[in-house]
């Protein structure tokens, strides 16, 4: 986002924590900062624990100095722990919650009075849609809340400062590749994920907007799909390879998408015999010209163990179809795997 903001010429303030290389990580505020130069834009950056208070207004109180104000402040700073509520240190806990919420309520809060004085003033949280769906909860609660607890402050601050200031949510539709994902993903994970440019050009297009456009929750594709882009292959580590959808979206994973059909009707191919029947009826439910139109993609699941056998989704053609067997059409892309294994990933475990 920095970035892309640098190549029109953009004063920037990196406020984050890395001082020193991480042993595991690339890069630090400092290397950051003569990336931004590089691409044009000029860069201070700041040492910010957002956890502590007093360092966020002394970055705050420097970029005043600095360049005379601030327009935009984007409030990307997160930790993550995928745990359960058991296996979730207090610790943990505590870094999430102070990180992600309190952290991104500070931020604002020192930057507030210096946005109102801007004709152009952002807040950019990124962070997802509220979605109450309980299995966005069930496997990570800390974290959930976190997080939504960011998206809570675009509401709330959206609605409290409409009119001067704008306050809006990014959230991905799909995986990005980032460090994190590595972490979390394991090798290979990347295949699976957009580049971080997605975000970026999304982040600009908002950040661009009049400051009436505000208390929106923003996924990267749907708004660059109504910019008219139209190619999202450039955004692809590998072109052509399914991707994982991000957190906190259902319409991306059936597990919390409508469970029945428009009409109720149910092939005779997927009656519930088991889970993956039971997947299959739910696909069925969730496919609407809108995901056959952005995903342009014809999948064949070679399963094996109970249910094995061949499975097919088209969401390519008219208004899409998925049951048991070959499509009826050429396949782009075939995935082997246990069925076992093809349950979980289309529940979102």
């Amino acid at each position: 986002i920095a970035l892309k903001a640098a190549k029109d010429g953009a004063n920037i303030v990196i406020a984050a924590k890395t001082g020193e290389p991480h042993r595991t990580l690339p890069g630090t505020i400092y290397t950051a900062a003569e990336e931004i130069e590089a691409a044009g834009g000029k860069a201070l950056p700041c040492i910010v624990n957002v956890r502590e208070e007093q360092q966020i207004a002394d970055a705050v109180e420097k970029a005043v100095q600095k360049f005379g104000g601030i327009d935009i402040l984007v409030n990307n700073a997160s930790a993550i722990s995928l745990t359960g509520t058991l296996e979730t240190p207090t610790k943990k806990v505590d870094l999430m919650m102070s990180a992600n919420t309190r952290g991104t309520y500070l931020a604002s809060k020192i930057c507030l009075p210096y946005l109102r004085k801007s004709n152009i003033a952002h807040i950019l949280n990124i962070s997802p849609p509220i979605n109450l769906n309980p299995i966005w909860f069930k496997n990570h609660c800390a974290y959930t809340i976190s997080k939504y607890g960011m998206s809570m402050c675009v509401l709330g601050m959206a609605e409290e400062f409409r009119g001067e200031v704008a306050v809006n949510a990014l959230w991905p539709q799909t995986a990005i590749h980032t460090s994190a994902m590595d972490m979390l993903g394991g090798a290979g994970v990347e295949q699976q994920c957009r580049k971080t440019d997605i975000l970026a050009d999304a982040a600009y297009c908002i950040l661009t907007k009049p400051k009436s456009f505000t208390g929106n929750f923003v996924i990267d594709e749907s708004l660059l799909r109504e910019e008219g882009i139209k190619n999202f292959d450039v955004y692809a580590v590998a072109p052509g390879h399914p991707l994982l959808p991000d957190f906190f979206l259902d319409h991306e994973g059936p597990d919390g998408v409508k469970h029945e059909g428009p009409d109720g009707a149910e092939s005779a191919a997927v009656k519930p015999l088991g889970p993956v029947a039971e997947t299959f009826k739910i696909i069925k439910g969730a496919i609407s010209e809108d995901v056959v139109r952005s995903t342009q993609g014809v999948y064949l699941f070679e399963l094996s163990g109970d249910e094995g056998g061949t499975w097919y989704i088209d969401l390519k053609n008219k208004a899409g179809s998925a049951g048991i067997g070959e499509p009826p059409v050429k396949v782009d892309v075939v995935m082997n795997m246990s069925s076992g294994d093809f349950v979980k990933m289309f529940s979102g475990k």
